[in-house]
């Protein structure tokens, strides 16, 4: 009887072990590029964060860790860099998990801006490979200070192509065009495939009906979908003009889903939240209304298996 108790422990015990080895994804950041609060917003939903530093929430980005590889992966270099690396230790060390690399997804500050922390004036890194599109690697490559990052080899440009995956041992990450205001540099999502799920990746994109792919169709095909909530409505920022920044309103989206059953709605986490956007208080009646339809949010600390 004891060897048998014996065996069934080393049995769960390797199939726990088995589990562990897993990667998943780790957000690190939900709000837009600015952060939460914004800088200059003294209004009451921003005042909320200035004095609660608990509620202050960093620029969207997403961390990959390899567990059996023993590799973590940065998407996006936010403005929280700092913060977010320092997020990203606590939870999988250096001492066991190498980063081996910075995923990005276009040319505007809340997605690329981090990287300055990479350089001389703070941690003078070495060789850490950056992935990114040609217009991205142009733009990085050609322009201070970030040419002085690639020249002094803090970071190693990567190329991607857009449906072109990158194989990263147990993971495979496929970056694909989107619709965006690309003043500098093209703009991409992910899909981020591990043994088990896919996850869809896409924190900035104009509206659905400008992409060429179908959201409802894309969240079908994959196991999680982290996808653009920069406004709830239209009625956020009295006074400026909404069309430039014509990301999908919540409403739009919750409209472009809502023949989704009710499995496929679970998949989605909405993310990317301007200060201006109620979802990112827990109480309002937006974020129990979107929760009541079957759909997430995105908070930071929430880990996602692959």
């Amino acid at each position: 009887m004891r060897i048998l108790f014996t065996l069934l422990f080393y049995l769960f015990a390797s199939i726990a072990s088995a589990a562990d080895d897993k990667p998943y994804l780790y957000i690190l950041g939900v709000a837009q590029d600015a952060g939460y609060p914004q800088a200059g917003c003294y209004k009451p939903h921003c005042m909320l964060g200035w004095e609660y530093p608990n509620k202050r929430r960093g620029a969207t980005s997403i961390a990959l860790v390899d567990r059996g590889a023993g590799a973590k992966y940065l998407f996006e270099a936010t403005p929280n860099f700092p913060a977010q690396l320092y997020a990203l230790e606590t939870e999988a060390p250096s001492s066991t998990y190498a980063l081996k690399g910075i995923f990005l997804t276009h040319a505007h500050i809340g997605h690329y801006a981090g990287l300055m922390h990479l350089g001389r004036e703070a941690m003078d890194a070495s060789r850490v490979p950056v992935y990114a599109m040609p217009r991205m690697r142009k733009f990085l490559t050609d322009n201070g200070p970030w040419g002085q990052l690639v020249a002094n080899h803090n970071i190693a440009l990567q190329a991607l192509a857009a449906d072109g995956p990158v194989t990263l041992s147990s993971v495979t990450v496929t970056p694909f065009l989107v619709p965006h205001r690309d003043e500098y540099s093209e703009t991409v999502g992910y899909h981020i495939k591990g043994p088990n799920k896919v996850a869809l990746f896409i924190p900035d994109i104009n509206k659905w009906t400008l992409w060429s792919h179908d959201i409802a169709e894309e969240i079908k095909a994959v196991d999680y979908a982290l996808i653009d909530a920069t406004f709830y409505d239209g009625n956020e920022l009295p006074g400026r003009n909404m069309a430039e920044i014509p990301h999908p309103f919540v409403i739009e989206s919750l409209k472009a889903l809502e023949g989704l059953s009710a499995a496929d709605r679970s998949k989605v986490m909405f993310i990317h939240f301007n200060h201006s956007n109620p979802l990112l208080d827990p109480k309002s009646p937006q974020t129990k209304a979107v929760l009541a339809a079957g759909y997430r949010i995105a908070v930071e600390g929430m880990k996602l298996g692959l």
